[in-house]
């Protein structure tokens, strides 16, 4: 496309030009001058050079070759594909004499070139196959340039490929492909950073958490048993949705965006819509919405929902996470106690096959009937202290005495809960019940029928952690305004996670809720137990984490004061060292010399070539 004489790429660069003139009149003018000057993708190639290493450089130059020969590396039209790696299998040892063609594609993530014949390594969403190469079949005519330069030169581990031909196995056993034809699906631009099997043992596996967690995707190819684990939560959910549809309870969604944070005690985040002109609040719990639905006269009614709470992040928290809420009228807390160990033993069942779980050092056991346990006795069992009548200041100098940290904007409820969370939690390991919590613990739950000060409330506690909490759910709406008054209070004294007053939630229970019984299961937390992780992030595809730091190129001046030659300044940039700091975290000077030469030698660069105690001034300045 050309307007005026002028292509497509000069077009946009003049409106990057223009867009930059808009925002900025002062120092990002020389810039936006040159971007416009330079076609944008030389401009681009300019700067994303700097960054690049060598695997990275040699890839891109393959790519420009695949093109020039003609071949698409990254082409649009369908790739029709016979069955999955395993389904292959499965199909040729049903018939090991039967030629079966096949067609299929996959990541290759292991290549063994030996002349005219070749082996690869092709992974799919199931697993890996061989495929076997052989260049006469490949290239049957005078023109070898399909194996000898497209498949030996210019594929990489990582590049995604589909492959034609038919089904064997070879002299050792292992079913291969016997490749005829192929194709480049995707070239891949990055290495990926692929462990190494010396002797039964790995080296330089891909385990850094960090580095896991931000690049999920490099994750989910080289280590298999991550993506078990994310096969596994997908089953968990589908086998706890089925188990309530069989009950006939309805799945619903409600808002995520809430003029008040209710349903819970906790700390929301805090947005503005715009044409309201209104603060908004990312859902803390989605309680309230499914009660007005028990309201309106469903029975039972459940939902997967994203819940969002800007508090601390750790082992076991992330301020985005999944929880499951159900409410079934005409029940109550006992019911629902019944109801849950029946969920999860068949949870487990179904997918581990198994009613128990190994979890680090110990095995948990969902085939056994749950121990049930009121939150006082749990507290005296493990602390020695009776906590059942005790005011508020009695009860802040027993925390005090157990050294549980405290402040002066705790109420009576958040006192106890931090004793049991401290004291008590990490002796529960068998599921147990935690049940009858005291009034103010408990805002939105039914007071106990045979004690005022208690509620009939459980928590359910897995292997020291939280997994579920459930409530006879308050149905009284002059109980539940009260109740809302005392958390204003807590409000003002200072407590962020207190919670608001809802009138319409009033308003809707004053209609009439019946009495229901509701609970609410932290699906993180579940997934975690019953695939063995100890950390909330291992069960998360996209956890959330901190900005990545980009780290900015030095200055020449930097360079040159530690007695760099001005004309290797460009190229240690262009090998990764852009930062003087980089280049003085290399050990040895020898080692580096001769690594700076040899792209010196392949380049046929005209500078000055590097004495070792030259590269090692640099290092020790």
């Amino acid at each position: 496309m050309k307007l005026y004489g002028l292509s497509l790429d000069w077009l946009l660069a003049i409106g990057y030009w223009l867009l930059a003139i808009g925002l900025s009149l002062n120092h990002c003018f020389i810039e936006s001058l040159f971007h416009c000057l330079s076609p944008p993708s030389l401009y681009s190639q300019k700067f994303s050079n700097m960054a690049l290493n060598e695997q990275q450089k040699q890839r891109r130059e393959t790519l420009e070759k695949l093109r020039s020969m003609g071949i698409d590396p990254y082409p649009a039209e369908e790739y029709p594909i016979s069955g999955s790696s395993n389904e292959l299998k499965k199909q040729f040892e049903a018939d090991k004499e039967a030629k079966i063609e096949v067609s299929f594609a996959g990541r290759i993530m292991v290549r063994r070139i030996m002349g005219k014949a070749s082996f690869v390594s092709l992974q799919d969403e199931s697993g890996r196959i061989q495929a076997y190469f052989n260049r006469d079949e490949i290239c049957p005519g005078e023109d070898k340039s399909m194996y000898n330069e497209v498949f030996k030169r210019y594929l990489d581990i990582g590049d995604i490929i589909g492959v034609k031909g038919h089904m064997f196995a070879t002299q050792t056993g292992e079913i291969s492909i016997h490749v005829t034809s192929f194709d480049i699906l995707c070239k891949s631009l990055n290495p990926l950073p692929m462990p190494k099997e010396v002797d039964g043992k790995v080296y330089d596996a891909f385990t850094d958490p960090e580095a896991r967690y931000r690049m999920r995707y490099v994750d989910l190819i080289v280590n298999p048993s991550v993506r078990d684990t994310f096969v596994k939560r997908t089953k968990i959910i589908n086998t706890m949705r089925r188990f309530m549809e069989d009950q006939n309870w309805l799945e619903v969604e409600t808002p995520i965006l809430q003029s008040i944070p209710g349903g819970a005690a906790a700390r929301p985040f805090i947005t503005h819509h715009n044409a309201l002109d209104i603060p908004l609040y990312l859902r803390i719990a989605n309680e309230l919405y499914l009660k007005r639905l028990i309201v309106g006269g469903f029975e039972g009614v459940f939902e997967f929902a994203r819940d969002f709470r800007n508090e601390g992040m750790d082992r076991t928290h992330n301020p985005e996470f999944t929880v499951m809420e159900l409410y079934v009228a005409y029940k109550d807390y006992h019911w629902m106690m019944d109801t849950t160990e029946t969920m999860l033993r068949t949870i487990c069942n179904e997918v581990l096959g198994s009613d128990k779980v190994v979890v680090g050092e110990n095995e948990i056991d969902f085939g056994k009937p749950f121990r049930r346990m009121p939150i006082f006795d749990a507290i005296k069992e493990y602390t020695g202290h009776d906590l059942n009548g005790k005011s508020e200041d009695e009860v802040k100098a027993i925390a005090k005495d157990l050294n549980v940290e405290v402040d002066d904007s705790m109420g009576l409820g958040k006192l106890i809960d931090e004793i049991f969370g401290e004291k008590c939690e990490p002796n529960l390991v068998q599921p147990t019940f935690i049940m009858d919590y005291p009034v103010e613990m408990s805002p939105l739950t039914k007071k106990h029928r045979d004690n005022p000060n208690l509620t009939e409330r459980f928590e359910l506690i897995i292997n020291t952690k939280e997994i579920a909490n459930c409530y006879s759910e308050l149905n009284d709406p002059i109980d539940q305004r009260e109740r809302f008054e005392e958390q204003a209070k807590l409000l003002e004294r200072g407590d962020d996670e207190a919670m608001f007053i809802d009138q319409d939630f009033l308003r809707a229970l004053e209609y009439g809720m019946p009495p229901t019984s509701g609970i609410g299961i932290g699906i993180d937390r579940l997934v975690m137990l019953l695939t063995n992780n100890d950390s909330i992030q291992e069960v998360l595809f996209f956890p959330q984490m901190r900005p990545e730091k980009v780290e900015q190129p030095d200055s020449n001046d930097k360079f040159e004061a530690i007695g760099v030659l001005t004309e290797w300044i460009e190229h240690l940039k262009e090998n990764g060292f852009i930062t003087v700091a980089r280049l003085q975290a290399e050990e040895s000077a020898g080692k580096l010399s001769q690594q700076l030469n040899g792209y010196r030698k392949k380049n046929k660069l005209d500078i000055p070539a590097l004495s070792p105690q030259l590269v090692e001034s640099w290092l020790a300045s």
